[in-house]
């Protein structure tokens, strides 16, 4: 007798994308994707989206790169760290296309909206159940096919995933307003004045059927008054969210454990301070490994002498100064006297004895001269313009000072007086 009948597990795609220039974290981006800046010491921000998706048991990825490619490429390792290097399905990298479409659609995207638009053709030829959209510079833990299920049980043409997060932040997200039943009935996008702190998390689920139509519908609608190489879509809480909560069919998916978005100087530092005393349920959580692609490194040593107190060590670190509430990336060398609070210190970067380094960044292979100043004590960890940031491979002399909210392009010198 023929068994039971097998059932057919939604058709399921994700993009995540990976963004623009990221110029709200100023030097830290002029060189590298956003999402391959670190977290944590050990990990890169598109290592989160992957790690759920490969939890999740989503094995299609594509990864839309608007800028530096080849810093998030490099990081992905062509999917290995996640199982996505397989000849069917896997990891896909998404390039900005020339010559491939109409005039408003070659080069950069303008927004994450704008970028689907100019992929709709490929998604449609794929023919998902279920389109997976994800951002890839959030801190957070979700299993995706909860999401998927979810979405198909409700009916919705889009399912938006939401989190809390006090209302004086919520100005600068996606404000969601949902019913009882869950519902999603409004939606601001960053609001002067915003009623709630219930967020989109710019992880979405939608019907591509829904979608598709949708994107093209507004490029007509806007499409005449935007800029050559401009469809005029934007980001998705411009248009698109609003004419599809409009359409009445779009739900809420709550995310009721840690959520993130790093996007600005003092978010960066906040989130790290985050996860100092323990995993903030997104590290160290046992089956859901957050996989990322790292070269091996010795174990880290910490010298006689050396103060570490509530902060995260990198393996190939070395401390024999003092380290508190910070972050040291791999490599990463503080040598005796000099002392690291309140900061992140990115992999083989030297802070050198007697300096100091205070609620800044200090980027990859950078050095600390001798009783050098970096930020200070001082600042303001809600003011995005308080905290240091010095790019990567640049080089504060001894005795300098690099005063609160001071910025260091990557490559270069600090010009500023010493300290007399």
């Amino acid at each position: 007798m023929p068994g039971p009948p097998t059932l057919r597990r939604p058709r399921v795609l994700a993009i995540v994308q990976a963004g623009g220039a990221g110029s709200r974290m100023d030097v830290l981006t002029r060189e590298r994707a956003k999402p391959a800046l670190p977290f944590a010491g050990t990990y890169q921000l598109v290592d989160f989206p992957l790690s759920n998706l490969a939890h999740s048991g989503v094995q299609d990825v594509w990864l839309s790169v608007q800028f530096q490619a080849a810093t998030l490429a490099e990081q992905v390792a062509n999917g290995r760290p996640w199982n996505l290097d397989r000849n069917d399905g896997g990891l896909r990298l998404l390039m900005p296309q020339q010559g491939t479409g109409s005039l408003d659609e070659d080069g950069f995207a303008t927004g994450n909206a704008d970028e689907l638009y100019r992929i709709r053709d490929q998604v449609q030829a794929f023919a998902p159940d279920v389109l997976l959209v994800l951002s890839a510079d959030h801190v957070y833990r979700l299993d995706l096919a909860e999401v998927v299920d979810g979405h198909l049980a409700s009916g919705a043409e889009c399912t938006v995933v939401t989190s809390t997060v006090p209302i004086e932040e919520a100005g600068d997200h996606a404000v969601v307003e949902v019913d009882a039943d869950g519902r999603v009935t409004g939606f601001a996008h960053k609001p002067d004045h915003p009623t709630s702190g219930l967020v989109a998390t710019e992880v979405f689920a939608h019907d591509p059927a829904v979608l598709v139509p949708v994107l093209e519908e507004l490029h007509r609608e806007l499409g005449a008054g935007a800029e050559p190489g401009d469809t005029g879509l934007g980001d998705f809480g411009e248009h698109l969210l609003p004419r599809l909560v409009a359409r009445g069919r779009t739900r809420q998916h709550d995310l009721p454990g840690y959520w993130r978005d790093l996007g600005q100087p003092h978010l960066y530092l906040r989130a790290h301070r985050d996860v100092l005393l323990d995993g903030a349920g997104v590290l160290d959580v046992p089956g859901w490994p957050i996989l990322s692609h790292q070269p091996q490194r010795a174990p880290a040593r910490v010298l006689a002498g050396a103060e570490v107190v509530d902060s995260l060590v990198s393996p190939g670190a070395t401390v024999a100064g003092v380290v508190r509430r910070s972050v040291l990336g791999p490599g990463a060398v503080v040598e005796a006297g000099a002392e690291v609070v309140d900061a992140v210190v990115f992999a083989d970067s030297v802070v050198r004895a007697g300096a100091s380094v205070h609620r800044a960044v200090v980027d990859t292979r950078c050095e600390i001269g001798p009783d050098a100043r970096v930020g200070g004590p001082e600042a303001d960890l809600d003011d995005p313009d308080a905290i240091t940031l010095v790019g990567r491979g640049s080089h504060v002399p001894a005795g300098a000072v690099v005063p609160a909210g001071g910025r260091l392009e990557p490559g270069t010198g600090w010009k500023a007086e010493p300290v007399t």
